[in-house]
């Protein structure tokens, strides 16, 4: 998994891609990686773009199927560190309306704290 970081911090789990996700084998790492996530039963996911420079259409849908699997589950998917060109392909395409990006991690990670009932 070089192309991939993993880590966690408490029930939070945050994954970091890195370089370009263009559909080719480091999106199909990300995409198993969210799989098996969620066949885990991790409710709380953060994927930190701060490394990645490009997404196209593919790598799209990999975000979007994950974000509705969180949400169908009862979990929460959140994005952060996104580069401005991401961002404006998320405000183009209207997904800026779906995701809860959030400017940095540690901002992504204190959203979760606000949202979960003790």
């Amino acid at each position: 998994m070089a192309n991939l970081k993993s880590r966690q911090v408490g029930s939070i789990h945050i994954l970091t891609p890195k370089g370009y996700l263009t559909g080719g084998e480091e999106t199909e790492e990300l995409e198993k990686a969210i799989r098996q996530l969620g066949e885990d039963g991790n409710k709380n996911l953060i994927i930190n773009l701060g490394d990645t420079q490009h997404l196209n259409s593919t790598a799209l849908g990999v975000l979007i199927s994950a974000h509705s699997s969180y949400v169908r589950r009862g979990g929460q998917m959140k994005l952060c560190a996104v580069d401005k060109r991401i961002e404006n392909i998320f405000v183009i395409t209207k997904l800026s309306l779906v995701f809860d990006v959030k400017p940095t991690e540690e901002q992504a990670i204190a959203s979760f704290a606000g949202g979960e009932s003790a």
